[in-house]
């Protein structure tokens, strides 16, 4: 007769496998909660208590680590003299899952109550029977007994290798809750051993492109805002639509007012403050009305009937918002493929992270605007050009560099985006945006050029972080050319 340890915190369909084992000739050794479940089913266990002859202790935080659990388990098949000597028997099949600290963080906020919900005895076991998976199968799904009921007493070693190894992706993702959320609590961001507890929330149709795999997974011990999406309609989310969407609410949610952002391929093509809704729409539709094809439109507020009319008028991929009329709604969803997402949280997330062939990079996020607003022309701003100004420079935050963005009335009219040099972003935002009234650099403006290809189009302030060794001169340049130019002694740089 072979054995099997099952030890479980979720009893769902527990009976189910046990039933199976026993008819294949199974022993079932289980823990306290876990046998009395299944013995509740009629099925008849031997508790761990009577394998290592000592019984649990401190309120069941110590039950299987014991060398005749875990010389059962790690035993090869070869070693019956080894076993003989010690009087251990070896265990075929060990099935856990583990406690559910993942679930508790939600739930608990005293780390002393939390750290109880913290498995030691499950992991041991999954990692010792990963590690002998030749001769232990283990199972962390109760699904993939599927895999192997038929023959179980001849399961092949790709199998049990393919078996083993959800085992140590459990664990080690499991290891990566509770070191992330002790990282947390300590507001330690960079530690000498970073692992994220990543969980594959989907698999997508393909990667940026077709012929790339990929798939959405998320950061379980982060309240991100994609954690909380709701898709209201439309086909599923590609790995682009992700992308698009972080960098859509992330923009409108650097405003308090009423924002709507159009966007295409992480680029805003528009963004603009309006008195409602449907009047920042169509601010932002006119800043660019050939580029928001096919792309996606953000809000920060609801959105009504009227704006969600002119909508439908054009092709759109996606539209986000923390809320629709019901009406609104019914209008949108006439388009069968229009992605509509409601989103519940603003950005939460403090990091970002990017892949490098190698390694990952992480960062801060860039949440800060500017450190000052200093004043380095000869005359005063009023104040309503320094709200375009500042409104301008919100936006440059989220154009990858070099980034120009050319503003008027709250309307990004003018963007030029991922120039290898700045007077060239400044051409093309300055061309778009024709009847601009203010320029937002991402950094310092590292000649005077731009400052006076600016004046060709009447623009009337500048606000850039400065720090360049001819700052003077762009200062000079303004002052002869009555431009107003503020410092932030802040850099946006995105790339």
């Amino acid at each position: 007769m072979k054995r099997a340890i099952i030890s479980a915190y979720y009893k769902d369909n527990l009976e189910i496998l046990a039933k199976e084992l026993i008819k294949h000739n199974y022993e079932i050794i289980s823990t306290g909660k876990t046998a009395l479940y299944l013995e509740k089913k009629g099925i008849k266990t031997k508790k761990v208590e009577e394998i290592t002859n000592f019984p649990e202790i401190l309120n069941g935080r110590v039950k299987t680590l014991h060398p005749n659990i875990h010389g059962g388990i790690l035993a090869k098949y070869d070693d019956k003299i080894i076993l003989e000597k010690f009087n251990i028997q070896k265990i075929d099949l060990v099935y856990v899952n583990l406690y559910p600290f993942e679930e508790m963080i939600k739930k608990i906020n005293k780390i002393d109550d939390l750290i109880e919900f913290i498995d030691i005895g499950g992991p041991a076991m999954l990692r010792a029977a990963a590690k002998n998976y030749k001769n232990t199968l283990v199972l962390t799904d109760i699904n993939d007994f599927d895999l192997i009921k038929e023959n179980i007493n001849a399961v092949d070693d790709n199998t049990r290798l393919y078996l083993a190894s959800k085992a140590f992706n459990l664990t080690a993702y499991y290891d990566s809750l509770i070191s992330s959320y002790f990282n947390k609590i300590l507001n330690i961001n960079f530690p000498n051993y970073k692992s994220l507890p990543l969980k594959k929330e989907n698999k997508l149709r393909y990667g940026e492109n077709p012929h790339q795999n990929a798939a959405y997974y998320k950061n379980t011990i982060e309240n991100g805002f994609f954690n909380t999406i709701e898709q209201l309609n439309g086909k599923e989310l590609s790995y682009n639509n992700y992308k698009d969407i972080d960098i859509a609410w992330k923009i409108v949610n650097e405003f308090e007012e009423l924002t709507c952002c159009t966007l295409k391929h992480q680029t805003p093509c528009g963004v603009a403050i309006g008195k409602d809704n449907y009047d920042s729409y169509i601010k932002a539709y006119n800043c660019d009305p050939i580029s928001i094809f096919g792309g996606i439109v953000a809000f920060n507020h609801k959105v009504d009937l009227n704006t969600a009319n002119e909508l439908n008028k054009i092709f759109l991929e996606i539209i986000v918002a923390p809320d629709y009329d019901y009406d609104a709604l019914e209008i949108l969803k006439k388009k069968k493929n229009l992605r509509i997402i409601k989103v519940y949280n603003p950005p939460n997330e403090k990091l970002e992270y990017s892949s490098i062939d190698g390694g990952i990079l992480v960062q801060e996020r860039d949440l800060k605007l500017y450190n000052e607003l200093k004043i380095v022309t000869k005359n005063k701003i009023d104040d309503e050009l320094l709200e375009e100004l500042i409104f301008a420079f919100k936006v440059v935050k989220y154009v990858k560099s070099n980034a120009i963005v050319v503003s008027r009335n709250k309307m990004a009219i003018g963007i030029g985006t991922g120039q290898p040099n700045r007077i060239w972003a400044a051409i093309e935002a300055l061309d778009r945006g024709k009847n601009g009234i203010v320029l937002a650099s991402d950094a310092f403006l590292p000649f005077d050029d731009v400052v006076k290809k600016a004046a060709e189009y009447n623009i009337k302030g500048i606000i850039q972080p400065g720090g360049s060794i001819r700052d003077e001169d762009s200062i000079k340049a303004a002052n002869e050319l009555g431009i107003h130019m503020i410092f932030t002694n802040m850099r946006h740089f995105k790339h």
